[in-house]
């Protein structure tokens, strides 16, 4: 908050009672040990008084227009606008744009180049600025939760060693899927996945980078003098197999870790999201002489639910064998087997067959001989559980189609196809109920009644999404499955022979039980459990 003088602003603020005298004095103490901070940021910062209040009257004492941001004000992509650097550097974010002027709230406008920066930015974009402020911790809050900082829990000071190893806990500490170290003009950049989205943990100076990254390829087995791309694994942590990826990039070599835990535990299927229906769950999975393939892009939860599933139908009488790259968890009573460098998925495959397997699970269906195999296998007595890259559950026949599988194989041996994504579910720690608007529900209503689908928003709530330090300000905690399951009847195998188009066959199936991705997302919006704006942001449906 821009203040240009302590005391008369402070008396003003006491004649409106708006403070105390004592307060005031509060706050000099405070400013005495915080010479940076403005009266405006530390009044806020020890909650002296009614923050409403507060920035009311300061915007009418210095003649600016004032606003406490929240995450629901930021109508637009900040991004879009200036950069996240460039925000973090002036202090300022835009917000909203309005009859062609774009709002933007800065902590401090008693510094003209500061302001001037932002404007010329959004000149040279053809916009126009209408300036706005608001406390500093406000702007900082909002950043934070814009890139979700975490860098608290990690000391840059330490020996590299340390540095490095730290690192590696928090985002075992903050269930991060992945970390990417990432050189940048002047800095080193170190991201973590959490809930599929990339979270900044902290930012290095340029000049520790070769250091990390000599560690880095210490501790995952890689050649020191090598700057071309590397594949490595990080074994010194018991409970985790960490894949490493290097490549080289115009500021060094970038790395990312795979964070993958060892013994994590395998959640029933229902739990991941699937729908909640036995005779689907049997129709689905409980198969013999077929082929189960579940498809997604990489990172939406395709080989948790393999685990779940072949948890499920795990029992003495039954020889189960994982071929994976790696294996990602370890089951009692499986035959697990982990490919290298020398094998490959259909090689694998061959041996598994000699090895009397009732159920197989291949890792991924990458090439037209681990496809052939694999559906050879299904027609000889043994059921295969595997995955593909696919948008969704019909374009796995189309995939099959392109790798050389015939109409014929596919019809007879594909039993189910199932797509999924991943969506973030409501943060339960900060989230605030609320109804469903006309305009959610209208966009609810459309895509429904595409699908021959109806809801029903009676006793139905949402939530708004309102960031804490468990969900790193984003408003979101863990996430769930989304579904689309296309059960091959005898309709759609005939349309297989037939070679229909992937239309045609999705059109039938909609006139049956299938149900797109979307309609699964509805529910779960419906049910409260994640929001119409996280599917959107998966889906793109408006």
């Amino acid at each position: 908050m821009a203040l240009k003088q302590t005391q008369p602003i402070g008396i003003e603020l006491a004649k409106r009672r708006i403070i105390s005298e004592e307060d005031i004095q509060s706050a000099l103490e405070y400013q005495r040990e915080h010479p940076e901070k403005k009266l405006g940021d530390i009044l806020h910062i020890l909650h002296l008084c009614n923050d409403n209040a507060l920035i009311s009257a300061l915007g009418d004492i210095l003649g600016e227009k004032t606003i406490l941001l929240t995450e629901n004000d930021i109508r637009i992509e900040v991004s879009d606008y200036i950069s996240l650097d460039i925000a973090k550097k002036n202090k300022a974010i835009p917000f909203d744009i309005e009859a062609g002027k774009v709002k933007v709230c800065f902590a401090d406008t008693t510094k003209p180049r500061t302001v001037d920066t932002i404007r010329l930015l959004l000149l040279n974009k053809g916009l126009v600025m209408d300036k706005y402020i608001t406390f500093e911790s406000n702007i900082d809050e909002i950043l934070n939760s814009l890139e979700g900082v975490v860098s608290e829990n990690i000391d840059t000071n330490r020996d590299i060693t340390g540095l490095v190893d730290s690192i590696i806990k928090t985002a075992m500490e903050k269930r991060a899927s992945d970390i990417h170290f990432e050189p940048m003009e002047d800095k080193l950049r170190i991201r973590y996945r959490i809930d599929g989205e990339l979270i900044t943990a902290v930012e290095i100076e340029q000049e520790k980078q070769p250091q990390i990254i000599g560690r880095l390829k210490a501790i995952s087995n890689m050649h020191q003098e090598k700057q071309e791309s590397q594949d490595g694994r990080i074994l010194e942590y018991p409970d985790y197999n960490i894949r490493v990826s290097s490549q080289k990039n115009v500021y060094g070599e970038k790395f990312v870790l795979r964070l993958l835990k060892k013994n994590a535990g395998i959640k029933k299927i229902f739990d991941l999201g699937f729908p909640k229906d036995e005779k689907l769950l049997k129709d689905s999975f409980d198969k013999k002489n077929s082929i189960t393939i579940i498809a997604a892009p990489t990172g939406e939860g395709k080989t948790t639910t393999l685990y779940s599933v072949v948890d499920m139908l795990n029992k003495p009488s039954i020889n189960i064998t994982t071929i994976e790259d790696p294996v990602e968890i370890r089951i009692p009573g499986l035959n697990q087997v982990e490919i290298d460098t020398k094998t490959s998925f259909s090689d694998s495959l061959r041996t598994v067959l000699r090895q009397d397997p009732d159920i197989i699970l291949v890792g991924e269906i990458r090439d037209k001989e681990t496809a052939e195999i694999a559906m050879q296998s299904g027609q000889t007595g043994h059921y295969v559980l595997s995955t593909i890259h696919t948008i969704n559950s019909v374009e796995v026949i189309t995939r099959l189609r392109k790798m050389g599988i015939s109409n014929y194989d596919i019809a007879s041996t594909l039993a189910t196809s199932i797509s999924q994504r991943l969506v973030r579910k409501v943060c339960p720690y900060c989230s605030k109920k609320r109804e469903f608007n006309e305009e959610e529900k209208d966009i609810m209503n459309h895509i429904a009644e595409q699908y021959h689908t109806t809801l029903d928003f009676t006793d139905k709530t949402t939530y708004e999404t309102i960031g804490c330090e468990r969900c790193h300000h984003t408003g979101y905690y863990d996430r769930i499955a989304i579904y689309e399951i296309l059960v091959i009847d005898d309709t759609i195998k005939q349309l297989i022979v037939d070679n229909a188009s992937s239309i045609e066959i999705r059109n039938k199936a909609l006139e049956g039980n299938y149900r797109p991705l979307v309609v699964d997302g509805l529910n779960k919006v419906l049910a409260g459990i994640t929001t119409l704006q996280e599917l959107n942001k998966k889906l793109v449906i408006f």
